[in-house]
């Protein structure tokens, strides 16, 4: 009886000894998560394998959604950091006034990382995304296979997202020898509010009548341009778009959906829980001051400093390799896809 007792108390010393360890990793590790919004399809299961990550390692994590409102992105900035965060990871409604979130951070010896989108003109912490000249010449580079020879509109994302620029240098590298040898035509090159598929809808409308409903092939920032773009096509004539080469990114469900239903060319793949995995990783490591040790690290201007930075490869997605992508990594079901 006596060794039972001895036993059982020894068990709860144990026990409570782990919580109180899990405690204090909690206190030492809380992440302030702040993003843009949640509109897009991606952005949702990004914070899920972000919250997810950063449990791995002990933390926590307190998420807050500007809803597109960078002045309201950093009241809640200023919340988190007021609530204990040791480490601030953005996804940034606006490049420049962002800035202001790594003023407020740095006074409280708080560290920030830009996750997939730079904030400019500050003394940014780290920066991790996806090699993103890469993405847009990935989706120039497949559009000139199927139409090497028309008329091309670029869509393009907002300008208060570095990555717009990074996009269309990418486009631009492959597109302009194409140009110089009139192969093909530039005919539209507009840049978009936000982020949303009423953009891609407006614009592709402002296209088609600019050109006298004759465009070849249409690049767009993202895969809710191109869908607003596709829907506009769609509603004009039901048998148009697939006349029409189109382009994305970020691989949502329905632009693989038109991908396979032959009314979207091809899209981008970011695999999410790479990003997902390297940030919480390196948010660990900058709280607790460990050496970051990625083999992968170069650095980005931000107009103030070289960033630290990692970028991950992206991938192509088209018909043809949808299986071996997006469906293979477990970002997408079969069954989803194929309807």
């Amino acid at each position: 009886m006596i060794r039972k007792t001895v036993n059982t108390g020894l068990l709860l010393c144990i026990v409570l000894v782990m919580l109180l360890s899990c405690q204090q990793t909690d206190e030492s590790f809380k992440v302030g998560l702040l993003m843009d919004d949640l509109i897009q399809e991606r952005w949702t299961k990004d914070r899920d394998l972000l919250i997810k990550e950063v449990e791995k390692l002990g933390g926590t994590v307190f998420t807050e959604v500007a809803k597109g409102d960078g002045n309201l992105q950093i009241e809640q900035a200023r919340n988190l950091l007021m609530k204990g965060a040791t480490i601030l990871i953005v996804i940034p409604v606006n490049l420049e006034t962002a800035a202001q979130i790594v003023v407020d951070a740095h006074e409280r010896n708080v560290k920030v990382i830009a996750y997939d989108r730079l904030i400019k003109n500050c003394d940014l912490d780290f920066y991790v995304s996806f090699d993103n000249v890469q993405v847009g010449a990935m989706q120039a580079s497949e559009i000139l296979k199927q139409c090497k020879q028309g008329k091309y509109a670029l869509i393009n994302g907002p300008t208060d997202d570095n990555n717009v620029f990074l996009l269309k240098l990418g486009q631009l590298s492959i597109l302009q020898p194409a140009v110089e040898k009139n192969e093909i035509e530039l005919v539209y090159d507009e840049f978009v509010e936000r982020w949303n598929i009423d953009q891609g809808y407006m614009h592709m409308k402002k296209c088609m009548e600019k050109n006298n409903d004759s465009v070849d092939a249409v690049i767009a920032g993202n895969d809710d341009l191109a869908r607003g773009a596709i829907k506009y096509i769609l509603e004009k004539d039901s048998t148009f778009n697939r006349k029409i080469c189109f382009a994305g990114q970020d691989a949502d469900l329905k632009a693989c959906q038109n991908i396979v239903a032959g009314m979207q060319t091809m899209t981008v793949y970011k695999p999410i829980k790479d990003i997902s995995r390297v940030t919480a990783e390196v948010a660990y490591q900058l709280v607790t001051g460990e050496k970051i040790e990625f083999g992968n690290i170069t650095s980005i201007n931000n107009n103030k400093k070289m960033v630290p930075a990692i970028l991950l490869a992206p991938q192509v997605v088209y018909a043809d390799n949808i299986r071996e992508t997006v469906i293979q990594d477990g970002y997408l079901k079969e069954d989803q896809i194929y309807q």
